[in-house]
């Protein structure tokens, strides 16, 4: 799902990509997008954006006089994404699309497989976000520790950190690299951890001068606390992914599961949250875990020769087709049945080599061999 990072990567491949090129038209958009009509049309205006946690805003400026600015606000829900491409081959779920003035056209798209992502009219935020982790660090951090009296920190840490009222942009992959960097237990209760970092803060303050930014950037990094880490965390994402300026780079996913420590990572546990949210850890899981679940380990995928894996069957395949599919049929020279073709030549080459016995013969009437049980009675001799 979409976080902080990718909204903020999103906003720099816009501009990057973008800046340069003058658009046209109106705004497209598709049956089955879940966003409103945009009533915005130019002969030319150009496009930037902004990010700002699990947000991002588009600018659609006319050039010249031509009328005033139109702003959208997106969400990317599951899947929500951009991308330039030329208009001849656009992608399938793009739900809302903006044509530049090039021969041939390109067209910006915001595509959504799944559709949860929206769009609104205006500039104005979601009500109720807190400060962004990531452009709003300061802010972001004053906004917790002075609110630690809110029913929120009653909760698991792990079920706190996604509450964009305190923590704007952190999602299910960046709370389970947070914690696990400060060997935090996910169901550990959420005020019992902020309570002892705002302590030692106020600690410090006490014995020590105020700190010169540069000597605070080497604390953060040499000793980070939880909300420290919940800025440059994410600022790790961004530098590793330096390939997600291009959507279609083949590398973004392989850059991104290489810089992963905990989250689907193989030998961590992983429990479901109150909200049915999967947290990944490592160690005990804490005070406030769920009732009656059980971790579960995640388990590293074995590398196995293709040749020796079973055949896939389909689940409502007969069961002379699963029992086929496993243990296939032996050919007949294999077998030891003579090249013939057909049952009753095979019986009879079994037959011939011992693999049958003599038809037993009593009171004038020849009984059923074994292979031939349950088929009928055989005539009298």
């Amino acid at each position: 799902m979409p976080e902080c990072p990718e909204l903020h990567l999103a906003g720099r491949y816009i501009n990057e990509a973008c800046g340069a090129l003058v658009f046209s038209g109106g705004v497209e958009r598709s049956a089955v997008g879940r966003g409103p009509e945009v009533p915005f049309s130019s002969e030319a205006y150009r496009i930037s954006a902004t990010a700002r946690g699990k947000e991002l805003r588009l600018t659609l400026t006319p050039l010249g006089s031509a009328g005033a600015p139109q702003e959208l606000v997106f969400r990317f829900g599951m899947s929500g994404s951009f991308r330039l491409c030329p208009a001849a081959q656009l992608p399938r779920h793009a739900h809302l699309r903006f044509r530049t003035r090039d021969s041939p056209p390109r067209v910006l798209c915001f595509i959504d497989a799944r559709r949860f992502g929206s769009w609104r009219l205006g500039d104005a935020w979601q009500e109720g976000r807190g400060p962004c982790v990531l452009s709003e660090y300061q802010a972001f951090r004053e906004n917790v520790l002075k609110n630690l009296e809110d029913k929120a920190f009653d909760k698991p840490i792990c079920e706190a950190l996604l509450n964009q009222k305190f923590f704007n942009g952190i999602g299910n992959y960046l709370r389970a690299e947070i914690l696990y960097r400060l060997k935090i237990p996910p169901f550990e209760k959420a005020r019992t951890v902020l309570e002892a970092l705002k302590e030692q803060e106020q600690e410090r303050r006490r014995k020590n001068p105020p700190l010169t930014l540069s000597k605070k950037l080497k604390l953060m990094r040499e000793n980070p606390d939880l909300l420290e880490l919940c800025h440059s965390v994410p600022m790790e994402v961004i530098a590793t992914e330096k390939h997600l300026s291009d959507p279609d780079h083949s590398d973004n996913y392989a850059a991104f599961k290489s810089w992963l420590q905990c989250y689907l990572v193989p030998g961590m546990s992983s429990l479901r949250d109150r909200n049915g949210r999967t947290i990944w850890f490592q160690g005990e899981p804490g005070p406030m875990a769920p009732k009656g679940q059980a971790p579960r380990k995640k388990h590293a995928q074995v590398e196995s020769d293709p040749e020796a894996v079973t055949p896939k069957v389909p689940p409502r395949a007969s069961r002379r087709r699963r029992r086929a599919a496993v243990n296939p049929p032996v050919p007949a020279e294999e077998a030891g049945a003579g090249p013939g073709k057909g049952r009753a030549r095979r019986r009879r080459s079994a037959a011939t080599a011992g693999a049958l016995p003599e038809p037993e013969v009593k009171a004038g009437r020849r009984l059923r061999s074994p292979a031939r049980r349950g088929r009928g009675t055989a005539p009298a001799v």
